[in-house]
């Protein structure tokens, strides 16, 4: 029996050999439940075991003066998960990664035989091209694009989208993603919430009640 959710940690979160667990990065600045909405979705169409939710000190493409303590966005986060399927960890301000790239590194090193799938929104999609070494996350793991509407378009006419197309497979084959070798995605629709962190900060950085 794969083990169940635990408090947010800072190190790598409980697993076993075989398992399929989806990678959900972010500042979580505040989460929300289009987080969890997109986490589920992938849990059902991807057959995964677990969605581990990595809360990261900081987002390099992004503006961190508004960003609230490791701590407060970790226990929201696991407060706004309420599933034992999803997992929040600090992992990255343990191991000190800044960048995806770096973070899937450690991770397949220390759990080689554990089926990662790498999960963002077609939001982040658009954006993927601009990530450090965005190129050889793909080449590590297959990863799942969540449509965020109105994005689907414009994310799927990205850089990044137009140079992995070959990669793409058919959303009838997502729930096999994860036995997939690299590069290797899928872009998956039915998740229409249009909630973003962005939108529910104040100007101040604090979150909206």
């Amino acid at each position: 029996m794969p083990p169940r959710s635990v408090a947010p940690s800072s190190r790598i979160p409980p697993h076993s050999d075989g398992m399929r667990i989806g990678l959900l990065g972010g500042s979580f600045n505040p989460p929300h439940q289009a987080h969890r909405d997109i986490s589920l979705l992938a849990l059902k169409r991807l057959e995964l075991d677990r969605v581990w939710w990595l809360v990261t000190p900081g987002n390099p493409l992004k503006d961190v003066s508004g960003l609230q303590d490791l701590a407060v966005r970790a226990a929201a986060a696991q407060a706004m998960a309420n599933d034992p399927r999803i997992v929040v960890s600090c992992l990255e301000s343990f191991i000190g990664t800044r960048y995806t790239v770096d973070t899937i590194d450690y991770l397949r090193r220390r759990c080689s035989k554990v089926h990662f799938v790498w999960i963002m929104g077609a939001d982040n999609l658009g954006q993927f091209h601009r990530w450090q070494g965005w190129r050889r996350i793909a080449a590590q793991v297959p990863f799942a694009v969540i449509d965020r509407p109105p994005q689907s378009l414009r994310a799927l006419a990205a850089p990044a989208a137009r140079a992995l197309a070959s990669s793409r497979i058919a959303t009838p084959d997502a729930a096999r993603l994860a036995d997939r070798k690299p590069p290797a995605w899928v872009f998956l629709t039915g998740m229409k919430s249009p909630l973003a962190s962005t939108g529910l900060r104040n100007p101040d950085g604090s979150w909206k009640k």
